[in-house]
């Protein structure tokens, strides 16, 4: 490309994206490239979710973490730094993914979205399950898996209601990068709510009347649902999959999974079930995938059909009627 014959505008952009570390050499599936939709960078698969579904054919989506792939640590290339820095408008959740944070930190500004300040995030300590030793540390010294953190929870997106709330949020947002197309924003928006509204009265109806209301999980990520649900989890780790669990820890979940007659340990599908199934066996129970949607697998489906996936192994975990 000649730059020197470009308009001038175009030759700025390409320099910035010379000192990214060739990022000028993009593909065109790099966000910045079509002119007739608002460029959005999601940072991973709920957010790509709400922007695909709230923006429709008026935005180009990239999704910063790829299917399969776990996105807590997420590292990224100069190509994805690239997207954030041409991108009108960047949603993340800002403490979820600590590279994507200190991009947007240094190249996102006033066209970022942090999806954490649209409601109070819960207390990380707040997802584990309420018993006696809560609070206490164990054999190691250490604390229990549910008080690891101690900063904020934040898998917002497994309570369908504070999804929509964040929905209606996005759709302001839009709004204001594309007046042009605000209205059709906030429709889409309301229409995402009305699905969102009953996928939660399925859970809720689904959920009513069980035999069980505590569930075994590989770490926990699953304080909005217990909570709108009333529920209760019993974490092996805290808030991060990667986290190895102590000895202490694993004897004190058997113990707990025993005193509950839990039939099911649950795994997730982007991280070893490893742990989850040494623990089903001490206790005679089957292991299931209750997956808190940080990403997709690569088996596909969408934050709605994956959630009713959940709903259904709940279901048979707590033997629902």
């Amino acid at each position: 490309m000649n730059i020197r014959s470009a308009p001038r505008t175009l030759a700025a952009a390409t320099t910035a994206l010379l000192a990214l570390g060739g990022v000028a050499a993009c593909s065109d599936d790099a966000a910045g490239t079509d002119p007739q939709r608002v460029d959005v960078v999601a940072a991973f698969y709920p957010l790509q979710f709400l922007a695909e579904r709230i923006g429709g054919d008026a935005v180009k989506v990239t999704n910063l973490a790829k299917p399969g792939a776990e996105p807590h640590d997420l590292e990224l290339n100069p190509g994805q730094v690239g997207d954030v820095s041409q991108a009108e408008l960047v949603v993340y959740l800002k403490g979820f993914q600590p590279n994507v944070d200190e991009a947007v930190e240094q190249n996102a500004g006033d066209r970022a979205f942090d999806v954490a300040t649209v409601q109070p995030l819960r207390d990380a300590a707040a997802g584990g399950h309420e018993h006696e030793h809560e609070g206490e540390a164990d054999a190691t010294g250490e604390p229990h898996a549910e008080e690891e953190g101690g900063g904020k929870d934040p898998h917002l997106w497994l309570d369908p209601t504070r999804l929509a709330t964040v929905g209606d949020r996005l759709a302001e947002r839009l709004g204001k990068a594309d007046p042009e197309r605000a209205a059709d924003y906030t429709a889409r928006a309301a229409t995402l709510r009305t699905e969102l509204e009953k996928l939660d009265g399925e859970f809720t109806a689904g959920l009513k009347t069980c035999q069980r209301r505590e569930i075994v999980v590989s770490h926990t990520a699953f304080g909005y649902l217990t909570e709108r649900y009333q529920l209760e989890q019993i974490g092996i780790t805290g808030l991060s999959p990667e986290n190895e669990p102590s000895p202490q820890r694993l004897a004190e979940v058997i113990e707990e999974a025993r005193e509950h007659k839990a039939t099911t340990i649950f795994f997730e599908t982007l991280v070893s079930p490893k742990v989850a199934q040494t623990i089903a066996d001490q206790v005679g129970a089957k292991t299931a995938v209750l997956d808190p949607l940080e990403g997709l697998s690569t088996d596909g489906g969408d934050y709605l059909s994956v959630m009713r996936t959940n709903l259904q192994a709940l279901r048979t975990a707590l033997s629902c009627s």
